[in-house]
């Protein structure tokens, strides 16, 4: 159970650095979007839409997730 809130730039910083890492030895350019526009994606999202994208739960935690990605 996630017990810190969590800001809008902190969810979209931490799912960008995952995506960095997911991109950085795979990457590929006809599939993958560029990391700018990954972010700008992101900004559309709400809150909740954020969390989701995290696919944590309560096994691999948002506390973990934004530890691992921060």
């Amino acid at each position: 159970m996630t017990t810190t809130t969590y800001t809008r730039v902190q969810l979209i910083d931490a799912l960008c650095q995952e995506y960095d890492y997911l991109c950085h030895d795979d990457y590929d350019p006809d599939v993958d979007m560029s990391p700018t526009d990954y972010r700008a994606s992101l900004d559309v999202l709400s809150y909740d839409q954020l969390v989701s994208e995290t696919t944590t739960d309560d096994i691999y935690t948002l506390d973990e997730f934004i530890h691992n990605h921060s």
